[in-house]
């Protein structure tokens, strides 16, 4: 059964990809993922106020008691005056050197010359992802001052790199699909659906706020599959599913769909890192019983049908009225 897919331009060996996640934090991590059949590998988000707060840290613990003694300001470490991420690079540089599939950076920036700094410095992977995780602290900033934003951001790295650019979003634009067609026609090299972005839990009876990333579940991946389908076709660039993948029917859905590559974290992080070759052993296994002799072969087949139901009014109609049989 064949397999290969095209992603960023990059020829991948399989349409699953490991996204950013604890399991890729290593070489090693990123060698059992490659070793599993994944077709590429995310490495964890580098985030620019990570950088930005431990240089300041590293600055502050070495300016400690040098008020004291004036000769102290010569032996102060270059790391602590250094901004740059020496270990994310370093990761970089490892992993790729560490299998023979696609090693994909991921960045998740917030200033203009944070994104174009280290996405330049980070070329020895063969793409980045533009993980664009923002949420404006105004409630009533205007829509177009945040699209706006995303694009700027888009422009100013794909033209400090040479390596195709991915650009990770959320679902919560005023209008996605024309959000996604700028992306598009701002040079993206691909989009990635959805950014999960991270939601407040509120326990009434200790009346505390947690906070964090639950795993993803298989319901969640109605609505990244559903703007796949209608995006196939009106883009020029890849388009990866990610969130809500636990089985190799969920892998399958987001091909039919219309996705290029399928992107996992939560279900190898529920399995381990060999679980990857489950999930290809059964795709490849669904792809024979249908008939295909290739991913390409099942790719976008019900992209139309499924887009469908979600711009007529009549299949919401039709929804609600089978709802009512079901459970009225």
């Amino acid at each position: 059964m064949n397999l290969t897919t095209t992603y960023l331009g990059l020829e991948l060996r399989s349409p699953l990809v490991a996204s950013a996640g604890p399991l890729a934090s290593t070489a090693g991590g990123v060698r059992r993922l490659a070793d599993a059949g994944v077709g590429a590998v995310v490495l964890p988000s580098l985030f620019e106020e990570e950088i930005r707060r431990e240089s300041e840290r590293d600055f502050r613990l070495a300016l400690a008691g040098t008020e004291s003694y004036a000769e102290a300001l010569s032996y102060l470490p270059d790391a602590a005056l250094d901004p740059w991420p020496h270990q994310d690079l370093r990761l970089v540089e490892k992993a790729v050197a560490a299998v023979d599939i696609p090693v994909i950076a991921s960045l998740n920036g917030v200033s203009v010359g944070g994104w174009t700094s280290y996405a330049t410095a980070m070329q020895d992977a063969g793409a980045i992802e533009l993980n664009v995780y923002y949420l404006s602290d105004d409630p009533v900033i205007p829509a177009r001052e945040t699209e706006q934003r995303c694009l700027e951001l888009l422009a100013a790295v794909k033209s400090a790199v040479r390596i195709p650019v991915a650009v990770k979003v959320g679902p919560y634009f005023s209008s996605l699909g024309e959000m996604a067609v700028l992306l598009d026609q701002a040079g993206a090299d691909g989009l990635v659906l959805f950014n999960r972005f991270m939601q407040a839990t509120i326990d009434p009876e200790t009346f505390t706020v947690s906070v964090g990333f639950p795993l993803s579940s298989p319901g969640e991946a109605a609505l990244p599959r559903a703007w796949i389908s209608r995006l196939r076709g009106r883009v020029r660039g890849s388009l990866a599913a990610t969130t809500g993948v636990e089985t190799a029917a969920d892998v399958a859905a987001y091909l039919l769909a219309g996705a290029d590559v399928v992107m996992t974290t939560s279900a190898l992080l529920r399995h381990g890192p060999g679980y990857a070759a489950e999930l290809l052993d059964g795709l490849t296994a669904w792809l024979g019983r249908k008939g295909f002799t290739s991913v390409d072969d099942a790719r976008g087949l019900l992209s139309a049908q499924v887009g469908r139901p979600i711009q007529a009014r009549s299949g919401y109609l039709s929804a609600i009225g089978q709802a009512t049989r079901s459970f009225g």
